[in-house]
Formats: structure tokens, C-alpha cells, sequence
């Protein structure tokens, strides 16, 4: 009964990683093709090596990783894959919460930064339109505030005289009497990251119990194949 049970959780581990990988692998293709076929986003400047793409792409690169791991580990019921397995997971469960710590500890700094850094994009964006050409900051802009129907970061004051017709209620936008989104994008933004933080907060539960369950079920199998002397089958 308990090596029937054992071999179910073996099968059980091997099939639960193969997925992941096959995620983790179509979350790296996808990275890839964001950052062959995008533009970088220029929105917050200190961190604008760390966009879609690029978090796509080293998500991707660490779920394949790890789920390959964890699969090769219970096929080949081998102890140094299969505690390795447990050692990323658990690490990878004290980065999670920590940064979830971090968030809400350093929550008004990070307002802070965040509006810093908008105001800066902001500006530079401004500079670079005075002639009328289109930069990269404008495009990144323009789908804010056609997305969030917002203009600037706190108002249209914000673009002074070079106000984006993304910022125009009617579509196309009147030239003579243009009529612009009141609400500034910043307040959009945070309205948008707080009705979305319980999503977020109950994915990041999921994934920890999804990773806990990864730790026991490896430990078990781990433990089983140290009492049966097979630590380095390969």
C-alpha cells in the first residue's frame, strides 16, 4: 500500500512539474517575442530594464529551471535533484513573501518614487515634443491616458502648453476646443493597483501553497529513497 502510494506521488510530482514546464517555457517564448517586437517602456526610468518583457524572461527561465528539476528528480528518483528542487522552492517562497513584506511596509515610499519618476518620464517627454515629433515616452503616454482616460500625472497642467491629443475625451480631437480627461493618471494608476492588490494578494497565497506542497512532496520522496539506499539512481 505505501509503495502504491509512493509510486502515486512519484507519477503525481512527475506530471505536476511537466506542466510547469511547459508554462514556464511558454512565458519564456513569450518574453522573448515582447522584447524582439516592443518597444522598451520608458514610463519609469529607474526601472526600465526591469519591463514586461524582461520579467517575462526571467520568469520563464526560473519556472522551466525549477520544474525541470523537480521532474527529472522524481522520474529518475534521484536525492541531489530532488533536494535541490526543495532548496529553489524554498528560496523562492522567502523571496516571494519578503518582497510582499517589503511592499507593504515601504508602501508610501514607493508612492513616493513611483510619482518621482512618472514626473520625470513626464518631463523628458515634453522636452523631446516641443519640435511636434513623436518620441517613445509620447507612445508609452498616450496608452496610459487613452487606457485610463487620464491626462498627466495629476492634471493636463502637467503638459503645460503641449498637451497630447491622447488626453482629449472625443476622438478625433478638436483642435480649437479640445476637451480633456480631468483626472490625472497617477490617481488612476494607484485606483487601479488597489482594486487589483487582493487578485494579486490571493495569486501569491496560491503560489506559496502550490510551493509548500512542491517542498512536501519532494522531502517525502526524498526520504523514502534514502531508506531504500537508491540516493544517486540514476
Amino acid at each position: 500500500m505505501a509503495q502504491n502510494c509512493l509510486k502515486c506521488l512519484k507519477y503525481t510530482m512527475c506530471m505536476v512539474n511537466f506542466l510547469c514546464f511547459m508554462c514556464g517555457t511558454a512565458v519564456f517564448g513569450f518574453g522573448v517575442f515582447l522584447m524582439l517586437n516592443t518597444k522598451v517602456s520608458a514610463l519609469i526610468p529607474t526601472l526600465s530594464t526591469l519591463n514586461l518583457a524582461n520579467t517575462l524572461f526571467i520568469t520563464g527561465i526560473i519556472i522551466t529551471c525549477v520544474s525541470f528539476l523537480g521532474f527529472l528528480g522524481a522520474l529518475k528518483e534521484n536525492r541531489c535533484l530532488l533536494i535541490t528542487f526543495f532548496i529553489l522552492l524554498f528560496i523562492l517562497m522567502l523571496v516571494e513573501l519578503t518582497v510582499a513584506c517589503l511592499l507593504l511596509v515601504y508602501e508610501k515610499e514607493i508612492d513616493r518614487f513611483l510619482e518621482k519618476d512618472l514626473t520625470e518620464s513626464l518631463g523628458k517627454s515634453r522636452e523631446l515634443t516641443k519640435g511636434g515629433n513623436s518620441t517613445k515616452n509620447t507612445d508609452d503616454w498616450d496608452v496610459i491616458q487613452v487606457t485610463f482616460q487620464c491626462c498627466g500625472i495629476h492634471n493636463t497642467s502637467d503638459w503645460k502648453d503641449k498637451v497630447p491629443p491622447s488626453c482629449c475625451r472625443e476622438s478625433p480631437c478638436d483642435p480649437k476646443k479640445p476637451v480633456y480627461w480631468k483626472a490625472g493618471c497617477y490617481n488612476k494608476l494607484k485606483v487601479w493597483f488597489e482594486e487589483n492588490f487582493l487578485v494579486t494578494g490571493v495569486g501569491v497565497i496560491v503560489l506559496c501553497i502550490i510551493e509548500v506542497l512542491g517542498m512536501c512532496f519532494s522531502m517525502t520522496l526524498f526520504c523514502h529513497i534514502s531508506r531504500s539506499g537508491l540516493g544517486y539512481k540514476l
